[in-house]
This record gives C-alpha cells, sequence and structure tokens, in this order.
C-alpha cells in the first residue's frame, strides 16, 4: 500500500468499526502468505497479533525487536491490498513521532497500542498513557486508528469502573477504538455506551464466537494469535500423520 493509499484506506478502516456490517471481524495474520489467504476470502481488513508474528520470527511473546516486528508488519501490507491494523504492543519504547512515522513507514492504517508497562509488567498510569496516545495521534493526523488496548481484567482488577475511567481517558487522546482484553462479554455492552468508542473482543478457545462476541456489544472482533496456533496445530498433525506413514514404510 502506497503512502498516498493511506489515509482513505485508513479512513476506510475507521468507518468499518461504525457498520453498517458488525461486528467487524479482523483475522490476524502471521506472515503475508497467512495474509494473502484472509484478503482472499474476502474480509475487509487485517489485525496482526504480535504474539503470532513473534512465533513465525522464532521469539517469544512481547521478545520480538522492534526492527523485525515493523519489517514483518510491511511484508504483510505489500502482500494485500486491504487496510492493516498492526499490533505494536506498547510502542516498543520508541517516541510517539518515530512510532507514528515507523507504522506509516510500514503501511500500517491501525495499530494496537497496549497499557501493560513492558518493563515492569504492570498496568501504566492511566493519563501517562492517555498523553502517549495523544501524542501518536497528533504525529499520526487521522492517518491511523488507534485501538487502544485495557488491560484490567488481564492483569485481574475486575473493577468496571476503572476500566471505564481508562477507556474514557484514551477515548479523549483520540482513540478510535478501545480493547477492553478478557473483559467478561456480558460487559461489552456496557462498556462500549459508557466509554463513547466501539469496543474490541478477542475471540478465546472458550469463549463466544464472533457472532455472538458481536450481539454483546463487540464492534470488532480480533484473535490474538489464535488463529496462528490453530494453524500450527494443523501443521502438528500432519508431521505426525507423515512420521507415522515413514515408521510404517520402513
Amino acid at each position: 500500500m502506497t503512502s498516498t493509499d493511506r489515509a482513505p484506506a485508513a479512513a476506510a478502516l475507521r468507518a468499518l468499526h461504525h457498520g453498517p456490517r458488525l461486528p467487524l471481524v479482523l483475522p490476524g495474520p502471521w506472515d503475508a502468505a497467512s495474509a494473502r489467504v484472509f484478503a482472499d476470502a474476502g474480509f475487509p481488513a487485517l489485525a496482526t497479533p504480535s504474539a503470532g508474528i513473534a512465533a513465525s520470527l522464532g521469539y517469544e511473546d512481547g521478545r520480538t525487536p522492534a526492527d523485525e516486528m515493523f519489517a514483518a508488519i510491511a511484508r504483510i501490507v505489500r502482500s494485500v491490498d486491504i487496510p492493516v491494523s498492526a499490533d505494536v504492543e506498547a510502542g516498543y519504547g520508541l517516541p510517539a513521532r518515530e512510532l507514528a512515522h515507523r507504522l506509516a513507514d510500514a503501511g500500517a492504517v491501525g495499530c494496537n497500542l497496549e497499557d501493560t508497562d513492558p518493563a515492569t509488567g504492570a498496568l501504566r498510569d492511566p493519563r501517562e498513557q492517555a498523553d502517549l496516545l495523544a501524542a501518536v495521534r497528533a504525529a499520526a493526523g487521522e492517518g491511523l486508528v488507534i485501538n487502544a488496548r485495557i488491560d484490567t481484567y488481564l492483569h485481574g482488577d475486575t473493577d468496571i469502573e476503572e476500566t471505564v475511567r481508562r477507556g474514557r481517558l484514551y477515548a479523549a487522546a483520540g482513540a478510535d477504538c478501545v480493547y477492553p482484553i478478557l473483559a467478561p462479554p456480558p460487559l461489552l455492552a456496557d462498556l462500549a455506551a459508557r466509554i463513547g468508542l466501539p469496543v474490541n473482543a478477542v475471540v478465546t478457545p472458550d469463549g463466544p464466537a464472533p457472532r455472538e462476541l458481536g450481539a454483546l456489544g463487540a464492534a470488532r472482533i480480533t484473535f490474538g494469535p489464535g488463529l496462528q496456533l490453530r494453524a500450527m496445530a494443523a501443521v502438528t498433525g500432519m508431521a505426525e500423520r507423515l512420521r507415522e506413514e515413514l515408521a510404517a514404510e520402513g
């Protein structure tokens, strides 16, 4: 996707969060080949998972060097002609302007930014996180759809008021969508109404399916590394069958 395509692509991705067909289901490609599969299947946009890309590059989740992550995102973007949002974790410690520029250079028109501090493993101060989001928004303008991840439930804080407080701060800072990861599905509609932004929900192995999450109030559905894990499970099965065939022939 060229730089001239980014502004309309960002506008198109932003509009998809508001209908008419909701929920917006965004498969998570981990490389160029998987991105082409999802694009060819007719999905309108994609959202890369940091954990899936990390696994494809041989890293643990959260340990991928920034240069390698952005290079992987760029390969995915180049392989398709639909908008791509990129999970850039907590921003890799980059200044907001550099982070926005590197996303633009990679061709991504959206990003996830989470509010867990990778240095401490704890939740960041929400006002500091809001300042980061505001700075990224100022640097990127409207050419970037910002999905602000809220990690309260991930850290075991089940107080909906804290999630709402963070969400409202992030909305005021310029976020387009909020992602209260692992929030109980029955709370999704309340969170969306009280925060005032579309809510992203993640599909989990034992949780509701995308359509049900949409009915519960999620406007955007992502999968984290789930699709990559399912693909690797299929590869594992192929490897086991091949080994059995070779053993039988021996």
